[in-house]
């Protein structure tokens, strides 16, 4: 075996910070064991220093295993142990397994999934923070003994209007010519 090939495998094997880095499946059982029975919330890289193995693996396989039931998200970028407790080793190595077969277009999905929810919790405190202005602001009004109109209808509420008229154009028989009865032969 060349030196090339030795010194790559070996990287592996270690769970290094390479892309193709193993995880060692009963350090990672263990550490979301313990974390589950702490009832912690935890980040990836809180498991990564507990199980030993690179973050970026620990990351997907945790997303991994979010998928299957087995953890939950519990806010962005972190997850609860939820069921890991009442597994058992050999349980969690099939779901994990099942978990690492995440393919390519799978994980886009997953990963877009996530930053549309990311999105979705930015809006809905954006509109609780203008909800709770808005609620300020009349309480404010009324404190003062002014109460404020209703507001105006929505442009969907309002009644159709009716569009451009148009115009009534007369028909031949109604316009009579220029000329008299009698002027007809004269030309």
């Amino acid at each position: 075996m060349s030196l090339k090939r030795s010194h790559s495998s070996s990287a592996r094997s270690l769970g290094g910070s390479e892309g193709g880095g193993k995880i060692d499946r009963q350090h990672l059982y263990e550490a979301l064991k313990r974390l589950g029975e702490a009832g912690a919330v935890f980040a990836p890289v809180d498991v990564a220093l507990a199980s030993g193995a690179a973050e970026a693996q620990i990351s997907k396989a945790l997303l991994g295993l979010a998928v299957e039931g087995v953890i939950e998200k519990a806010e962005v970028g972190k997850y609860r142990a939820g069921l890991v407790p009442e597994l058992s080793l050999a349980d969690f190595i099939k779901v994990f397994a099942r978990a690492s077969k995440v393919d390519g277009a799978r994980q886009k999905d997953l990963s877009e999934i996530q930053r549309l929810k990311q999105n979705n919790d930015t809006m809905r405190q954006k509109l609780l923070v203008a909800v709770a202005e808005r609620d300020h602001y009349l309480a404010t009004l009324r404190a003062h003994g002014i109460e404020p109109e209703p507001m105006p209808p929505s442009p969907s509420a309002l009644p159709p209007s009716p569009g451009p008229r148009a115009l009534a154009v007369p028909s031949p028989e109604s316009v009579s010519s220029p000329s008299g009865p009698g002027d007809q032969g004269s030309h």
